[in-house]
């Protein structure tokens, strides 16, 4: 058993680790980046583009200090979604109670879609990568299976920058840190990946 003042300083430090990478503004939205994984690189670039298959690290404004999920499917010719999936990882609730309550303690999860994900207006900030049609069926089996895992969200140890990181690693790429704003943590893993 943890004693009591033990305790208080865990949830000090949890609190200051939540806030830490929420002290910054962020930026006007940043442009759309658009790349080809590596080993597409390797193969084609235009393979990789023709084939029409991305996912799509994303960030988008919110009341809070915004959030960060990826984007996935197929695009048509012009470079248009078809039938576009989301995932990321946020509290199962609209409510702002648990929201804040999960800046102390893990609170139920839902890894799926969240309002103003496809609205170009909240979108901050954003890096398309074009894969071929084994590295998107790879990618998408992974985050399948991370979905199906990830029942909870706390702001400081596990959340939405933390489950895209898994992705991204996943494809084989580095992660900043988690406690970045999502505009800066998009930003940031784009910088680290694509130049």
């Amino acid at each position: 058993m943890i004693p009591l003042h033990r305790s208080t300083l865990v949830l000090v430090a949890m609190f200051a680790f939540a806030t830490a990478g929420c002290q910054s503004v962020d930026q006007k939205p940043q442009p759309k980046f658009v790349s080809s994984s590596s080993s597409a690189r390797a193969v084609s670039e235009s393979v990789a583009r023709e084939s029409g298959y991305f996912i799509e690290f994303r960030s988008r404004y919110a009341l809070s200090y915004g959030h960060t999920y990826v984007v996935f499917g197929r695009t048509n010719k012009s470079g248009g979604m078809i039938n576009p999936e989301v995932a990321g990882l946020a509290p199962a609730t609209p409510s702002a109670t648990p929201y804040v309550i999960g800046h102390f303690l893990p609170v139920p999860a839902e890894t799926g879609a969240s309002d103003g994900d496809l609205e170009e207006q909240y979108r901050s900030a954003s890096w398309r990568v074009m894969l071929t049609e084994s590295e998107y069926n790879k990618t998408v089996a992974y985050i399948r299976k991370l979905k199906a895992r990830s029942k909870f969200w706390q702001a400081s140890v596990y959340n939405c920058n933390a489950f895209v990181a898994d992705i991204a690693r996943s494809m084989g790429y580095k992660t900043p840190s988690i406690w970045l704003r999502p505009q800066q943590f998009v930003t940031k893993l784009r910088q680290m990946n694509a130049g």
